[in-house]
């Protein structure tokens, strides 16, 4: 982490960082946990500055829905490795899982209310999980010209 702001995440908040070989752990709730998690792709704040602003919301997210919600910040070095399968295609980005699957992605910076609305929502027994990621296919069609026939 680069900013203080994100190092405070940590240090200040207690939310621990992931990566490639930690990030199923985390997933894993231990008995009491909350099995929904709220998962942070920062990018590069220096190059998006959203990214602070998300910082900045990200504990009061965690403190108003606490019990039922767990935090963790996605280490830079692994975003890249992981985005595919969180469905995250935006930095930053706010990604609820339960247990390994990604329920709802938040691009850039939110509304308030729309935060609440579809964490609440996420948060669902019911609620859905996004579907696999699937690469655009196209279809190339070749044509001859007979010329002089």
């Amino acid at each position: 982490m680069t900013s203080p702001l994100l190092t405070a995440l940590s240090t200040r908040h207690g939310l621990p960082v992931v990566d490639e070989t930690t990030i199923d752990a985390f997933l894993s709730p231990a008995a009491g946990e909350a099995e929904h998690t709220l998962l942070f792709f920062t990018g590069d704040p220096a190059q998006r500055a959203e990214t602070l602003d998300v910082a900045v919301v990200l504990p009061e997210i965690l403190a108003t829905f606490q019990h039922r919600l767990r935090g963790a910040v996605v280490a830079r070095a692994a975003e890249a490795t992981l985005a595919g399968r969180f469905r995250v295609a935006v930095h930053p980005s706010l990604v609820v899982t339960r247990r390994g699957d990604p329920i709802a992605v938040f691009p850039k910076i939110r509304d308030w209310s729309e935060y609440m609305g579809r964490i609440d929502a996420a948060l669902a027994p019911d609620a859905p999980v996004l579907p696999a990621e699937t690469r655009p296919r196209t279809e190339f069609t070749y044509t001859t010209a007979h010329g002089g026939e």
